[in-house]
């Protein structure tokens, strides 16, 4: 796995750049060694953010915590993802890691601007069962995820609800 770092509002040490390589080198055994992984540090005043992205030929897993120093937040966020990875690592082997392998050539195309845009992202709309899109957007953690049906073929949203339920968002014509 290639491992890079940021420091945001801080200067990341040798040693602490050492400790994240080894403490994620545990996760090799679940990812391609294409892998890359996003490390991103920021220190406010009273906390430190560790927040770890990680894509593996369409798959993406992220954890993000906070704590008081760089050290406890990194372990915290390394603990959280394999937990995730761990705990649906059956549902990941048979179902989402292998359609996360498959070259998909669509690319949303971005709304008309009618409001202020601060942020614009692109992705791949991946065909996908509604239970797999819920794992990939628990697994980035987000309360939302756009993916294509695979049962409809049509682009739908799942999202979480306040009460800790999902939903299902489908266009209507």
């Amino acid at each position: 796995m290639k491992i890079s770092t940021t420091g945001r509002k801080v200067s990341l040490k040798p040693s602490f750049i050492a400790r994240t390589e080894k403490r994620l080198s545990k996760l090799d055994k679940f990812f391609s060694d294409e892998a890359t992984a996003q490390v991103t540090v920021t220190v406010e005043k009273d906390w430190q953010t560790v927040e770890i992205t990680v894509r593996d030929r369409g798959f993406v897993a992220r954890a993000e915590k906070n704590a008081d120093n760089m050290e406890d937040a990194l372990d915290a966020a390394v603990d959280v993802l394999t937990k995730q990875i761990v705990k649906n690592r059956k549902r990941l082997e048979t179902r989402l890691y292998k359609a996360a392998f498959d070259d998909y050539a669509g690319m949303e195309e971005p709304a008309e601007e009618t409001f202020a845009v601060v942020r614009e992202k692109h992705f791949y709309v991946k065909p996908l069962a509604v239970d797999e899109a819920i794992l990939q957007m628990n697994l980035i953690g987000h309360t939302f995820f756009l993916f294509r049906n695979v049962d409809t073929d049509e682009i739908n949203v799942v999202y979480q609800r306040k009460n800790g339920t999902y939903g299902l968002l489908i266009p209507k014509e």
